[in-house]
């Protein structure tokens, strides 16, 4: 199994509302004989990850799409991470989703640019899951992650049910949401997601994060051997 640094790379992108503030983490691979770290300039794939609600202190910096994020990279996956509208340095104001949307279908763009032979992968967490679903049908990614994605919050009812390999991951002990509300709105979708529940985590998987890692790692490494 391939070992991986991380190689970070600040970006600039542009949004619907201005520029957009992101980070784009790139997997270097670890030679047996310890030289360099070399990193891929043409990925199989590369992972778009969606942070939580901006106005309850959601950024790229919050630390589970941080770990979803290093989860991608060191399966050698190039991972971004970046800041929605009004969140950082990134322009504009929050818009309840819909211009988040949009900040993801421009940044979505701007990467299939950078890697035009790379296959899109999407994930979020909380607001960030229910804005990768929402725009999943338009970017049609080829693999998809969904940490906590807020069923009974906000809007399900238009989000068409993805077609591509989903992991779906949910505490069972989740503050803000109901977990079992949670399952069974994605066990009524097919194709169904790959769904895993974490017994007693909470919404920010407090003490969890380390499964959270190992689950979707397992999940983008099962990319290459299916």
């Amino acid at each position: 199994m391939a070992s991986y640094t991380v190689v970070p790379e600040p970006l600039r992108l542009e949004g619907g509302a201005g520029a957009i503030e992101a980070l784009l983490e790139l997997p270097a691979a670890v030679g047996a004989d310890g030289g360099v770290p070399v990193v891929d300039p043409a990925p199989r794939s590369v992972a778009i990850c969606c942070h939580p609600h901006p106005l309850y202190g959601g950024s790229l910096s919050n630390k589970v799409i941080h770990t979803v994020a290093r989860a991608f990279v060191a399966a050698g996956v190039p991972a971004l991470r970046f800041n929605f509208r009004g969140v950082g340095a990134s322009a504009g104001v929050h818009d309840d989703g819909r211009g988040e949307t949009e900040d993801l279908v421009a940044v979505a763009a701007q990467i299939r640019q950078r890697f035009p032979g790379a296959d899109l992968w999407l994930a979020g967490f909380s607001f960030g899951a229910w804005v990768a679903l929402r725009a999943t049908a338009r970017l049609v990614p080829a693999r998809l992650v969904t940490v906590a994605p807020p069923v009974g919050r906000w809007d399900f009812a238009d989000i068409a049910p993805p077609t591509c390999p989903w992991l779906l991951l949910q505490g069972t002990a989740d503050e803000l949401l109901d977990a079992t509300e949670v399952e069974a709105w994605a066990r009524a979708l097919s194709p169904e997601a790959q769904i895993t529940l974490l017994p007693d985590a909470s919404h920010f998987f407090h003490g969890r994060l380390h499964e959270v890692r190992d689950f979707v790692e397992t999940f983008a490494r099962q990319a290459y051997i299916e």
